[in-house]
């Protein structure tokens, strides 16, 4: 992931559009202010596209994970939701599909512009443990215990294609 001083010395942007701006602060508070919990940043040669990493939610099957994906961010944004999508095995959401959230693109009217990647991310980990009867939706699985525990375990291994990083490097204990 980046460092927050590419985000400031990107050439090919328009640093005038309110959606840039509004990006390059997310970028550089998410530096600033770090989380143990999860971490995110632009890709380097594209604002609009997040990768992100977070921890499973402590007492839940989950708990023992590191889960990585992407945040697809509309030009409109922070106006419109982002599009949010999996990309480690985790047994409750399909890999490499954008998944229904009410606060992503399936569900725009609940969508607050005084949101953002942080309030994105904190959601995902606290949907992540939704109860059987919330596993509905696109890109819903309802996958048992025993096997999301296996998946978290092995979350940690997972290395994204893109960034070429561990999820255990990208969030270390």
């Amino acid at each position: 992931m980046s460092s927050s001083s590419s985000f400031s010395s990107a050439p090919s942007v328009n640093k005038k559009s309110s959606s840039i701006k509004r990006i390059l602060s997310e970028a550089r508070e998410m530096c600033s202010d770090a989380s143990t919990e999860y971490t995110a940043a632009p890709l380097e040669d594209n604002l609009f596209e997040w990768h992100f990493t977070l921890r499973g939610a402590r007492g839940t099957e989950f708990e023992q994970g590191i889960y990585h994906g992407r945040i697809i961010l509309p030009v409109e944004y922070p106006f419109r939701p982002p599009s949010v999508i999996l990309l480690t095995p985790n047994g409750r959401w399909e890999t490499g599909k954008k998944i229904c959230l009410t606060f992503t693109g399936f569900h725009e009217e609940c969508w607050a512009p005084a949101w953002g990647i942080r309030t994105a991310l904190l959601g995902v980990q606290a949907f992540m443990n939704a109860k059987k009867e919330a596993a509905v939706g696109v890109g819903a699985l309802d996958v048992d215990g025993q096997e999301r525990e296996r998946m978290a375990k092995a979350s940690r291994d997972w290395t994204c294609h893109v960034c070429a990083k561990k999820n255990a490097e990208l969030l270390p204990e």
